[in-house]
């Protein structure tokens, strides 16, 4: 599945609710689906800055694509990381560093989030992104 055709597959599954405490209710439940990030990688290091809650984001490359694994201590925080997760991970580097993430607005997330939990996401992407530069660099040198 393409990112874009996953990013229709999260719009279809959140238009199915009306109002946005079910949709709450939904990311909460797509948060225990998250890739978990091992213990050893919950350190200052792979903590993302500007997150209100603690979010744990790590990135390893396994052939020409980047694994994501994450966790959060806040249950929305980790539902949001667990969308991010599940359109960018097991991409390869320039698609992610290329990646229009045009859910985010569709589903309405951004205008139904806090200012600190709508930073918190711009904090992820922007970390997912950051990632899929580096791996990009890494493997033209």
């Amino acid at each position: 599945m393409t990112i874009d055709q996953t990013q229709d597959q999260i719009i279809e599954e959140f238009a199915e609710f009306d109002e946005w405490m079910d949709k709450y209710e939904y990311l909460i439940e797509l948060g225990k689906d998250v890739p978990l990030i091992e213990e050893k990688h919950k350190t200052r290091e792979h903590l993302i800055e500007g997150c209100q809650s603690r979010v744990w984001l790590h990135a390893a490359m396994e052939g020409d694509r980047v694994r994501f694994s994450a966790d959060s201590d806040a249950i929305i925080t980790k539902g949001i990381v667990s969308l991010l997760v599940r359109v960018l991970d097991g991409r390869r580097p320039e698609e992610i560093k290329n990646a229009d993430l045009y859910f985010i607005d569709r589903i309405g997330l951004k205008q139904n989030l806090s200012p600190t939990r709508s930073n918190g996401l711009l904090a992820m992407v922007k970390q997912m992104k950051l990632y899929g530069m580096a791996f990009e660099q890494i493997a033209k040198n």
